[in-house]
């Protein structure tokens, strides 16, 4: 059985700001999130995203004590579905995730992933583009990610 990819709204910011929001589906077919990061992305999700609502509302509501609502509805979600893996870029999220034994990557992992299943030849020129947006990577970051992608 494959894992069911959830995604928070900064991969699909992101990956949609430099024209690569596609890698998602071709990694992974479908990927899901929920209506809340719908709400954050606001633009229409291509078809193969789906959307789907959590069903502990209070789970999720004690999650947004410590992180946003698209985040906490994210890892709502992935304890609720099992076999998951959350896609989420936030530190202090992914502190949570770890704590509540989610199983998650960021970004950039997914472009590692990528790389590694030949659907890009290198993650450099992406990594690039995604520097000139407001997302923030460290030079450590970018370092090792291009260490794990062989580049």
């Amino acid at each position: 059985m494959s894992k069911t990819i959830i995604s928070d709204t900064s991969c699909f910011i992101i990956l949609s700001k430099i024209g690569q929001l596609e890698i998602l589906q071709q990694l992974f077919g479908t990927v899901v999130t929920t209506p809340e990061i719908a709400n954050e992305f606001g633009e229409n999700f291509p078809d193969w995203v789906e959307i789907v609502a959590v069903k502990d509302k209070h789970k999720q509501q004690l999650f947004e004590i410590q992180v946003d609502k698209g985040e906490s509805s994210a890892m709502a979600l992935s304890l609720e579905i099992e076999n998951s893996l959350l896609i989420i870029d936030d530190y202090k999220a992914r502190k949570l995730a770890k704590i509540l034994n989610i199983d998650y990557t960021g970004t950039i992992g997914i472009l590692i992933l990528a790389k590694h299943k030949g659907i890009i030849s290198s993650i450099k020129p992406i990594l690039e583009k995604i520097k000139e947006t407001n997302f923030r990577i460290s030079a450590e970051l970018e370092l090792r990610a291009l260490i794990e992608a062989k580049e």
